[in-house]
């Protein structure tokens, strides 16, 4: 290991490095992982990097994954991934206070994005505050979305390697960290993995895998979808189907022909046949293939491979506001419409029952609310209750919360929508200024609530336990008070936060 003022070289296993010494941080971009997913490793299982000789540049990003890429943005992220974007893209990135022996705990961030967007190297996901500020190591993944990451085939040949390529992707990223982070100044023994969303799940599936076992210590679910009905082989191979004949292809063989971005058109295409009223748009999702895959990973987390995590699990108040508040669709939605799409959830005969139930817990609600309230309890908060009570009653650590702080931007109608808490964890403002749903928020109780969050995520980080100085007590949950921590301009500890929700839904798997 040496050091200059602005290089940094290290001489981890996989070979030499020359990283960048960025605001007092030494910081290593673009090293590979594992060997790049093209020509036939296409839709083939991650394989270990085979390391490198001489000196390895890792001072700039490398490509994104594949993915759609709008360059006006969105009027809620203002945009979840941008150019360049190559097939080459399995790679992480580390930040460390020191590249020493001082073995601190090691957080790896799984971005989330739908299974379609997202990178480890976009500026808000930057572990520079993490690694600052709770003398942390932390590492961001690249790894396979949309078509490239989760097309199932079934056998290809006499071997039946199974899909899931995106979890093949990120079980070699977790053994990277895991042989070669004490270099980078990190404990390979207390490895935290934390993900947001579709990230959520990926980390859940993480810590319930076999070959995961023993690799992780802790866990942060930040908004994981649980509620989402994971096919099986022969549904998700219907799935492919109409995706092979949108890109004009009659097998695998054909499509690894082709350039990713037909690839990536063609999924485009699959987003417009999977769309359905009043259901988040999933054109890609992790299949239950008895391979890669044995169980939904909410389940995952109840098996005894998980039972010795550290689990933190936590949703925001209104998370399907994000998909569908600035919808006008779905903003003049009547009150049959979703009377209906309740229907569908708890049958008719108590549709309107229910209806009933959501517009009393929010007083002069519009269909639309109800509609948005119905969205996010099903994929999001209630399965994660469901997760909470069933890890509480066996024993096992759990820690809850709530996000419940509004964003003013677009006249309110977001609410605390999904995404909303990830600048507030990671207490990085700055590298947000592209984000429309930011607009309007005092400054003075954002940076507070920032910094409560960011100390608990990190005081979790090396503890496992998330209470520090400037918060109130937040006990871990049990089944007698339910402890839910509620962040919101006055961060408060109560007791059954999501009461309401879970009695509605009523008793259930965490996958129901």
């Amino acid at each position: 290991m040496s050091h200059s003022p602005d290089h940094v070289l290290v001489d981890p296993p996989a070979g030499r490095l020359r990283g960048a010494v960025e605001g007092g941080l030494a910081v290593f971009r673009a090293v590979p992982y594992a060997e790049p997913p093209v020509g036939d490793l296409r839709w083939r299982p991650a394989r270990p990097h085979p390391g490198w000789s001489g000196v390895r540049d890792a001072t700039a990003d490398g490509p994104s994954a594949p993915q759609m890429y709008r360059e006006e943005g969105d009027p809620v992220l203002g945009g979840h991934g941008s150019p360049p974007f190559d097939e080459d893209c399995l790679t992480l990135n580390i930040w460390t206070p020191a590249p020493d022996a001082a073995r601190r705990p090691v957080l790896v961030w799984i971005h989330g994005g739908g299974f379609v967007s997202g990178s480890g190297s976009l500026p808000g996901y930057s572990g520079a505050t993490f690694a600052r500020d709770g003398d942390l190591v932390v590492v961001s993944i690249n790894y396979r979305i949309g078509p490239l990451g989760y097309l199932y085939f079934g056998p290809q040949g006499d071997v039946d390697e199974g899909g899931n390529h995106w979890l093949t992707d990120q079980l070699a990223a977790l053994r990277w960290v895991k042989e070669n982070i004490a270099s980078f100044g990190g404990d390979p023994d207390r490895i935290t993995v934390a993900g947001q969303s579709g990230g959520a799940v990926s980390t859940a599936a993480l810590a319930g895998h076999p070959r995961a076992q023993g690799l992780i210590r802790r866990v942060i679910l930040q908004s994981p979808p649980f509620g989402l009905e994971l096919p099986g082989p022969d549904e998700y191979l219907e799935r492919t189907a109409a995706y092979l004949d949108l890109a004009g292809a009659k097998d695998v063989d054909e499509l690894r022909a082709l350039p990713w971005q037909a690839l990536i058109g063609a999924g485009a295409g699959l987003f417009a046949q999977t769309m359905r009223w009043g259901y988040w748009p999933t054109p890609f999702l992790p299949v239950i293939d008895g391979v890669t895959l044995h169980q939904h990973p909410a389940e995952a987390l109840l098996r005894a491979g998980a039972a010795g995590i550290d689990v933190m699990i936590g949703w925001t108040r209104e998370e399907a506001n994000f998909g569908f508040a600035l919808d006008e669709g779905y903003a003049a939605a009547t009150r049959d419409q979703v009377t209906d799409r309740i229907a569908e959830t708890f049958g008719g005969p108590v549709a309107a029952e229910v209806y009933a139930a959501y517009e009393r817990a929010r007083p002069g609600a519009r269909a639309a609310d109800v509609l948005m309230d119905l969205i996010t309890d099903e994929l999001f908060r209630v399965p994660a209750v469901r997760l909470a009570e069933a890890r509480a009653e066996a024993g096992r650590p759990v820690w809850a919360y709530q996000f419940d702080l509004p964003t003013p931007a677009h006249e309110g109608r977001l609410g605390a929508a999904h995404c909303l808490e990830l600048p507030f964890a990671f207490d990085n403002f700055d590298q947000w200024s592209h984000a429309p749903f930011l607009a309007g928020l005092d400054p003075a109780v954002r940076d507070g609530l920032a910094h409560t969050m960011h100390e608990a995520w990190i005081a979790f980080v090396r503890s496992g336990d998330p209470n520090h100085p400037g918060m109130p007590t937040w006990d871990p949950y049990d089944t007698r008070t339910r402890t839910t921590m509620r962040f919101d301009s006055v961060v408060t500890a109560l007791g059954d936060l999501a009461g309401a929700s879970r009695l509605l839904h009523g008793p259930g798997s965490p996958s129901a």
